[in-house]
């Protein structure tokens, strides 16, 4: 299917590893250009050196609001437009359920939600003068059912959930579809499930066995292909939606 993503421009933030690299290289694959995001300029050259294409790099803690503002006009400046925005910052990794403190709130709820709020508030105003343009929001199944993920990374998934239910009205008057794709375990060197094989590969196992009807980890690449969909002229009428990648393992 050719999802006439030829010339256009993405900027993906936590494109420098893991899921964001692999959605930074489909679109590459799709003929489009890339603004890459991160907070580390190594991650990125590095980034950079293995998705080939076209592509400006742009060093950015996304969880400040000014300096995911600062992205987007270094973004523009290199490209002239953006046409499409993913978000992709995050990580799981938390205190176990019952121990969160207030900094630890904090702390997490901003890498997961404002992440993507900050990069949505300063991106938007440009996607609406390249519309029809569109967002695509990384989630997690773990915003979606009680997973025995830490408290705080769900809750800040949730949060990102409604975030995008919720713009998508508003968005679509000024020409811009906004969609999520929650994965399930999703499996990178460097990543959790990584790490986890290499401490216990059996009680993992035994976790695909029970929980995933497909018995095994995912791979970045089937997020990657799930946004380009999403994020594509093929999906012109879908927006406000979450699109799960977890090989069935959510059961509601």
């Amino acid at each position: 299917m050719d999802l006439d993503l030829a010339g256009k421009v993405v900027l993906v933030s936590g494109g420098s590893r893991g899921i964001g690299l692999a959605i930074a290289q489909a679109f590459v694959r799709e003929g489009a250009s890339i603004a890459l995001a991160a907070r580390g300029r190594q991650g990125l050259e590095a980034a950079q050196a293995s998705i080939g294409g076209l592509s400006s790099l742009h060093e950015v803690d996304a969880t400040d609001a000014a300096a995911c503002a600062a992205m987007v006009a270094e973004a523009v400046t290199a490209w002239g437009r953006i046409d499409i925005l993913v978000t992709c910052a995050g990580s799981g990794a938390s205190v176990p359920p019952g121990r969160e403190t207030a900094e630890e709130w904090q702390r997490v709820v901003a890498l997961n939600l404002f992440s993507a709020t900050n990069a949505i508030a300063a991106a938007s105003p440009i996607l609406a003068q390249a519309a029809p343009a569109s967002i695509v929001c990384v989630s997690s199944i773990c915003g979606l059912e009680a997973l025995g993920a830490p408290v705080t990374y769900s809750a800040a998934k949730a949060a990102l959930n409604a975030t995008v239910n919720g713009l998508s009205r508003p968005l679509a008057a000024s020409g811009i579809r906004i969609n999520a794709v929650s994965p399930g375990n999703i499996f990178f060197a460097g990543g959790t499930w990584d790490r986890k094989l290499k401490e216990n590969p059996e009680a993992v196992q035994a976790m695909l066995d029970r929980d995933v009807p497909m018995k095994c980890l995912g791979k970045p690449e089937a997020i990657a292909d799930a946004v380009t969909f999403l994020a594509s002229a093929r999906a012109s009428f879908v927006t406000g939606t979450n699109l799960v990648v977890d090989g069935g393992q959510m059961r509601s």
